[in-house]
């Protein structure tokens, strides 16, 4: 369930995603972060499927990000979607690199240049039903929290003064 590499001295990457894809996600999540939405990468689904991206509004909304960084990793991908039926809002991420009329018109559209990202569509709304949305939601909530503890575990004792420790123990909220 975790998607930490032992192998890995940063808790938060599991070595699966290409550095342009990374690109695309930090960019992405910058954004998203600005949105002050809470942000995940690579949340498995109830229907097995995961997701790139997975966020949470501040209104509650559930948004999930699928990466595509070519033209060739669109069209292999047909598992997109799925991915309607667990979030309110689905969108596309790539970089200025790939053409933007691949993707369809009835997803949102960001692009991202690692830095930050911007929203060039707007996904259209459909809304959850409130137990998939409290599923989703739960599912989130322990994710998250199962890997800040991984992560907190993997950055010794707290107050070490090091940056993770800092985010792990509370200090940046």
């Amino acid at each position: 369930m975790t998607i930490l590499s032992l192998h890995n001295d940063n808790p938060l990457l599991d070595g699966r995603q290409s550095e342009r894809a990374m690109m695309v996600r930090r960019g992405v999540q910058r954004l998203f972060s600005e949105l002050s939405h809470a942000v995940l990468a690579e949340l498995t689904l109830a229907s097995g499927r995961r997701a790139d991206l997975i966020s949470l509004s501040p209104k509650g909304e559930i948004w999930i990000v699928e990466i595509k960084t070519s033209i060739e990793d669109f069209r292999v991908d047909r598992k997109w979607p799925d991915y309607r039926l667990h979030c309110d809002r689905l969108f596309f991420a790539t970089h200025r690199g790939v053409p933007l009329d691949i993707f369809p018109e009835d997803c949102g559209l960001v692009v991202s240049d690692g830095y930050g990202a911007h929203i060039l569509r707007e996904a259209p709304e459909h809304r959850l039903a409130p137990p998939t949305r409290k599923s989703v939601t739960f599912s989130f909530a322990r994710v998250a929290a199962g890997r800040l503890l991984q992560a907190e575990l993997l950055t010794g004792k707290a107050g070490e003064g090091s940056e993770m420790a800092a985010i792990v123990s509370g200090d940046r909220d």
